[in-house]
C-alpha cells in the first residue's frame, strides 16, 4: 500500500503506528490529515517555515478551521530564520497576524541556531518529524504522546527562551 494511502487511514490520538515520510508530498499528506484532525494545539518548528509544506491553502485552511472551531486552541510556531518568509510574503504569517489570539510565531533564541530538525506536533500525542530540517525523510505517527511529549518539552524549553521577530508583528495602522 502506498505511503500515502496508508496516512488516510490513521486517526489522531487512537492509530499508533509509525510510518516513514521520503517524500515532500508524502510530507504535505501527513501534515494536511494530521492539522485537520487537530482539535486543541498544533507546535510546529521549522528552520524558514518550509513554504512548500506550510504556504499552500490546504494546510492554511485547516489551521484557520481549527482556530474558528475552538477559540482556546493554541498554535504556537518556531521560526529559525523568518526573514526570507516575510519577505517572500508567506501566507502562514499573515494569517498569524489575522488570528493572532490563536497563533504565536517566535524565533528562538541564538543558543538554538544550530538545531536542524522539524517537526510538528498535534493535539500532544500526534507527530511528523524530520531529523534533518532540510530533508523530507522523516516519521509520523497519529499517536504517540511518549514521543510527543519529548518533542514538546523541547519545544517548550525553545520556546520559553525565544521572543517575536520584529517583521512578525502585526502593523497597526
Amino acid at each position: 500500500m502506498p505511503q500515502v494511502d496508508r496516512l488516510l487511514t490513521l486517526t489522531l490520538g487512537e492509530s499508533d503506528t509509525e510510518i516513514e515520510l521520503q517524500t515532500r508530498d508524502e510530507n504535505r499528506h501527513a501534515i494536511d490529515l494530521m492539522t485537520a484532525q487537530t482539535r486543541n494545539s498544533l507546535d510546529i518548528f521549522s528552520r524558514d517555515l518550509d513554504p512548500p509544506l506550510y504556504d499552500r491553502a490546504s494546510f492554511l485552511e485547516a489551521m484557520s478551521r481549527l482556530c474558528l472551531d475552538n477559540r482556546k486552541a493554541g498554535i504556537r510556531i518556531l521560526v529559525q530564520d523568518p526573514a526570507p518568509a516575510v519577505k517572500r510574503g508567506h501566507r502562514l504569517i499573515e494569517l498569524s497576524r489575522r488570528l493572532s489570539s490563536s497563533i504565536e510565531i517566535r524565533q528562538p533564541h541564538p543558543d538554538y541556531r544550530h538545531y536542524n530538525e522539524a517537526f510538528l506536533v498535534a493535539d500532544g500525542c500526534g507527530f511528523i518529524h524530520r531529523p534533518l530540517a532540510d530533508r523530507h525523510e522523516g516519521t509520523t505517527n497519529f499517536h504517540d504522546p511518549v514521543k510527543a511529549r519529548r518533542l514538546l518539552d523541547f519545544f517548550t524549553e525553545v520556546w520559553e527562551r525565544s521572543h517575536v521577530h520584529p517583521d512578525l508583528r502585526r502593523l497597526h495602522l
